[in-house]
């Protein structure tokens, strides 16, 4: 029978003296578990089960709310009287050595009751509010209101049936552009949202069924055990079970920049959202998703993904000035178009005068207006390009998306265009340049290289198995006695535990067993080497301290070494220097050398630091880590684009020149050249004027810290170069922030470093690189060649109208007509020109750099030849035309409107091309170009020959149409002859 809790009389003073454990287990007794426990996980409406024995208790009793406030509270009071860690482990059923039991039937039911790991987010934006973003531009309001008069006056004086075309044609062609530019922005939306969800997706190693496995960080569960390290971010709220030097940065929740020690003490909790920044333990997960600080706070807040790029801001200043020159050359038209009205100098169709005074009906006289007005109106439409930002959203948009399948995920969208201009590229070499498939390949112990099967010392295999058991954060899983053992960690950590496990004969859970670890200083990447202090459960009980890390950091600790027999030699100056020689000719052979060594001690530990001297070197492990096929080529294709690869590593000298040799990055003529290959200690050590002076001169940079790296990026950017960085560590944020793209490394890169990046590299592949140099490059072409097109149409349109209305006071294309003009070059004319694929001509040009101009050179003479020609041939045909083709005015009007608009198809192919004289080359390849332009073409014969009315046309001749697409044809030749005439580049 279950009804509300009441203590029992007579066991009421024994309840508080049992600890939880035994209170869930203690089924002889009949005790159920105190008030103090159950409040804690329990509500308050929540019944529990008077006798324990009858009903065994299950996590589902937990209350979620309670659990996440105890941990976002910090209060320890409540955790102890829970009996720790522990016991609230197995309130959640949870092994914390073993995890979870990790079956979907488990996950599902804790997903069901104790929540899951994912946001609530603010609604993203709607279609319709695009829509009235688009309804909010004051030429288009402007455009509408005349619109409205237009309806109103040409029903009034022709009736509904013939009155409504003028008006309802601006209308419905403003309603087109509004529709057309929304869908594409709305689109926009979506896809940068998709990009956001994946790249908030990040993996979290836990531990199931004993077993560790990397799951996505959505897939957490409470009650999952979770390994942290260096610059990894806490998946969900938590609790510190084991681990060591355990710091966290708590400042993306309160806002103090001092990191947080973690430990099982004083303070066990951890947050969701911190990030790791030394360290590494276990933790289990107390609360998910909305449950957790992080998820309230994530809840309120969305993402900004339209930010603006660079190059948008240039590109904004640009509208607005063409803008400004538009509006001046619309109120020239609107007060010229005014007086020659007035005065009576315009005359229709049948050749009277529009105006003569009183005689004038006033629907006349206002339809006249609203008609100049509507056409001043429709110029600064066209005038304005406001196409560009469009240009560019659908440029990044695209190339961010085929990016994505190229292994490179964006996480600013400003980085895209960034990249194009990037003069030089700093990159790590392990796993960028090299698989990251590490491999033992040599063992040398003392001053003799050990076979695969050479005898080693039991005393001294019993080191070397504690060495590398205990100091590491990789792990050994043996499902069973005869399987192959799983193994984790980063590739240098699995290739040690492999040879270990392999050829020592090693059982890491043995080791662990008989050893106690007293204290832990974790990997730094500035002494680059880990070690550990540990006692011998067994035995004698003596301490041991256990160093391993780069070799020459290792054997500069060590006084003596042993040999294969387990004997301690003495380490005098000339054993020094062979034992020097040795680590000096694997380096030559690309190895990475690993030394250990230790030092042993009876009795207590007197000391807090782990000893640093007197050490004995046990052995030197060569790890071998091949280049990536491939690597070659691209180094050489990046060298081809004039951009300069410099390899910052933190192996020795000996190993980086190897490699660089063999990638490419050391030419034949720069291996011996000293001043190419420095080490870190070297760069910082130079004075400011000998680095800016060296600095690019420089190829490889070997023993480098993070601080190296980021001294580098700085003197670059000083000289002026647009620097690209690759980095994976924690430690490697200052540099990704400071460089003018940060490139992160998707599998091996830590998520302090993703969030510190621009572009998270997927696979870790410098071809991957390469790759997004091609499209960043591609980005800034594709938007050079719709500028170009665009303000052909620009000042073609403006010229034409400005000239026609001065002159004859009637504009000849009208505001229908120019806003399918606009319809045409800023969408449509967008979409063709932003979706052209990179080429490898982009890899033969020199990088843009920072002060290269937008509008170059090559596209004034490009776009100058086309605008000339264009106004030059249309203002013959407003001025002979009638007289040319023997037409009416409305034809010639017609005429005038299909050769402008076919003009603009035309040069759409020349745009593609900004130099090369084959505007036809990788055509095939853009089916969605070939689309637009077919569109276009048949959308412009349904506005001359159906829709008369709308557009304000005639029907065409067939000669008449073959004129018109002669006149524009001819945009090719002249193309042709003008690419002919050679340019100065800009300096």
């Amino acid at each position: 029978m279950v009804r509300p809790y009441t203590y029992p009389t007579t066991c009421k003073k024994r309840l508080f003296s049992v600890s939880p454990r035994k209170l869930l287990t203690s089924e002889r007794r009949g005790i159920c578990a105190p008030s103090r426990i159950w409040p804690l996980m329990l509500s308050q409406n929540t019944t529990i089960p008077h006798h324990c024995d009858d009903q065994p208790f299950e996590f589902s009793k937990v209350d979620p709310k309670l659990l996440s406030d105890m941990v976002k509270d910090k209060r320890l009071d409540s955790l102890t009287q829970l009996g720790g860690v522990r016991e609230l482990a197995t309130l959640l059923e949870t092994d914390v050595q073993r995890g979870i039991g990790g079956n979907q039937a488990d996950i599902d039911r804790r997903k069901r009751v104790l929540g899951v790991n994912v946001f609530q987010k603010p609604p993203s934006r709607g279609f319709l509010s695009f829509v009235l973003e688009a309804f909010k531009d004051a030429t288009i309001i402007i455009l509408l209101v005349c619109a409205v008069l237009s309806l109103g006056f040409g029903i009034k004086q022709h009736g509904w049936k013939d009155g409504w075309y003028d008006g309802g044609s601006i209308v419905l062609a403003v309603i087109l552009v509004i529709v057309v530019s929304s869908v594409s922005n709305f689109k926009q939306s979506r896809q940068f949202q998709k990009l956001s969800a994946k790249s908030n997706n990040i993996g979290v190693e836990v531990v199931r069924g004993g077993r560790r496995q990397s799951v996505s960080i959505f897939e957490v569960v409470v009650g999952d055990i979770v390994h942290l390290k260096i610059g990894d971010q806490v998946p969900a709220d938590g609790l510190f079970l084991e681990g060591h030097s355990l710091k966290v940065d708590e400042s993306s929740m309160t806002g103090e920049s001092d990191h947080v020690h973690v430990n099982g003490d004083r303070n066990p909790f951890l947050l969701s959202g911190t990030k790791v920044t030394d360290g590494f333990a276990h933790m289990m997960v107390t609360s998910v998703g909305v449950n957790t600080a992080w998820g309230e706070m994530m809840g309120s807040i969305t993402r900004e993904l339209d930010e603006e790029t660079p190059l948008q801001a240039r590109l904004n200043k640009l509208t607005s000035a063409i803008g400004e020159v538009g509006l001046l050359v619309a109120a020239l038209v609107l007060v010229v178009s005014m007086i020659r009205y007035f005065t009576g100098s315009t005359r229709d169709e049948m050749g009277n005068r529009e105006f003569v005074g009183r005689k004038t009906k006033f629907d006349d006289v206002m339809n006249a207006v609203v008609g100049i007005v509507a056409a001043a109106v429709t110029i600064v439409v066209v005038a304005i390009p406001e196409g560009l930002p469009l240009a560019v959203t659908l440029t990044l948009a695209y190339s961010m998306k085929k990016m994505m399948r190229d292994n490179a995920m964006v996480r600013r969208i400003s980085a895209c265009e960034t990249m194009g201009s990037a003069t030089t590229i700093c990159t790590d070499k392990t796993g960028t340049l090299t698989l990251n498939e590490m491999k033992v390949t040599e063992v040398w112990v003392g001053k003799k290289a050990i076979a695969e099967d050479g005898y080693l010392a039991p005393s001294l295999d019993q080191l070397l198995k504690e060495g590398i058991g205990l100091n590491t954060t990789g792990s050994v899983y043996r499902p069973q006695q005869t399987s192959l053992p799983e193994i984790s960690g980063s590739p240098t950590e699995k290739a040690l535990l492999t040879w270990a496990v392999v050829d020592l004969g090693m059982d890491i859970d043995e080791v662990k067993r008989h050893c106690e670890i007293i204290q832990v200083e974790t990997f730094n990447s500035e002494k680059k080497r880990s070690g550990i202090l540990m006692r011998e459960k067994r035995g004698s009980k003596r301490i041991h301290t256990h160093w391993k890390g780069a070799a020459e950091m290792v054997l500069a600790m060590c006084s003596n070494y042993y040999d294969h027999t387990g004997e301690i030699m003495i380490m005098d100056d000339g054993e020094r220097v062979q034992i020097e020689n040795i680590v000096k000719g694997m380096a030559t052979k690309s190895l990475r050398c690993i030394a250990f060594a230790q030092k042993s001690s009876n009795g207590r530990v007197y000391f807090e630091k782990l000893e640093e001297t007197g050490l004995t070197l046990l052995g030197i492990l060569g790890l071998k880590d091949p280049c990536r096929p491939g690597v070659e080529a691209a180094v050489e294709s990046c060298k081809n684009a004039g951009v300069k690869i410099k390899m910052i590593t933190g192996d020795n000298v000996h190993t980086a020149r190897a490699i660089a040799s063999e990638c490419g990055i050391l030419g034949p003529n720069e291996e011996l050249d000293e001043a190419a290959v420095v080490e870190g200690f070297q760069f910082r050590n130079y004075s400011p004027e000998e680095r800016m002076d060296k600095i690019d001169r420089i190829r490889v940079m070997a023993r480098s810290s993070p601080f190296d790296k980021l001294l580098m990026v700085q003197c670059l950017k000083q000289k002026g170069h647009v620097v690209a960085v690759t980095g994976d560590g924690t430690n490697d944020a200052p540099a990704l922030k400071e460089a003018d793209i940060g490139l992160s490394m998707g599998i091996q890169g830590t998520e302090v470093a993703k969030e510190s990046s621009d572009i998270v590299i997927l696979d870790d592949n410098f071809s991957s690189v390469v790759t997004v140099l091609r499209w960043g490059r591609c980005v800034y072409t594709n938007i050079q060649k719709f500028i170009q097109f665009q303000l052909t149409v620009n000042v073609a349109a403006l010229v034409i109208n400005f000239v026609a209305a001065v002159s004859s006071g009637k504009v000849p294309l009208t505001a229908v007509q120019l806003l399918w003009v606009n319809l045409i070059m800023d969408t449509l004319g967008a979409l063709a020109l932003a979706t052209e694929q990179p080429t490898n001509d982009l890899m033969k040009m020199p990088p843009v750099g920072r002060v290269e101009p937008l509008i170059t050179r090559v596209m004034w003479r490009n776009l100058i030849s086309q605008a000339l020609y264009q106004v030059l041939v249309l203002l013959i045909l407003q001025f002979k035309g009638r007289s040319i083709f023997d037409v009416s005015e409305k034809v010639k009007n017609t005429l005038i409107f299909n050769a402008f608009v076919l003009c603009q198809v035309f040069n759409e192919f020349n745009a593609r091309k900004l130099e090369k004289k084959n505007i036809f080359e990788g055509l095939g390849k853009n089916k969605l170009f070939i689309v637009i332009v077919g569109l276009t073409v048949a959308l412009q014969l349904v506005m001359v020959e159906f829709l008369k009315k709308f557009a304000n046309t005639e029907r065409l001749t067939w000669e008449q149409w073959g004129v018109c697409v002669g006149i524009a044809a001819l945009s090719w030749p002249i193309g042709l002859l003008v690419k002919c005439i050679p340019v100065v580049p800009n300096k």
